[in-house]
């Protein structure tokens, strides 16, 4: 089905935030894995995999739509030094991920593409439901335990 290609560039421009955390997410959890930081890599790990689904999702998408997905771009990559900075680049990625989202999301319907749109909708409850929240937790602990309580407990 030949889709619009004002639709396919949006995916395009999000695929690049999806591929950036699927890698960031990717180099953090085997750093966490080298460190020895199992309860974290586990979990890494699994975001890993979630973001490398909606990747696949919006690759899915531009291919019924005719287009041809752009693997080259990421958008947003920062691999942090050590637990705090990565868990911070981490949730940094997935605000950019839900604003680009919202942004594509209300494109799609400004173009009426409700089958896209629905699709962006899984996506963006995931990112803030599940990925962001999380790493907010993370984070919040560290605060309220102190970062060796924190680390201590991923071992």
């Amino acid at each position: 089905m030949k889709g619009s290609q004002k639709i396919i560039d949006q995916l395009n421009a999000l695929l690049a935030y999806e591929l950036a955390a699927m890698d960031q997410y990717f180099i953090h959890s085997q750093m966490y894995l080298d460190w020895g930081l199992n309860k974290l890599y586990e979990r890494i790990d699994h975001e890993f995999d979630d973001e490398r689904g909606h990747a696949q999702k919006l690759i899915e998408r531009m291919l019924f739509l005719e287009g041809t997905p752009d693997m080259t771009q990421r958008t947003g990559f920062k691999v942090g030094k050590d637990v705090p900075e990565m868990l911070e680049s981490d949730l940094r990625v997935e605000y950019e991920v839900d604003a680009k989202l919202k942004e594509v999301i209300a494109f799609c319907e400004s173009e009426k593409d409700y089958v896209t749109r629905d699709m962006l909708v899984e996506l963006l409850d995931d990112t803030e439901m599940d990925h962001a929240y999380w790493l907010e937790q993370q984070l919040g602990l560290i605060k309220r335990l102190g970062l060796q309580n924190y680390l201590q407990a991923q071992l």
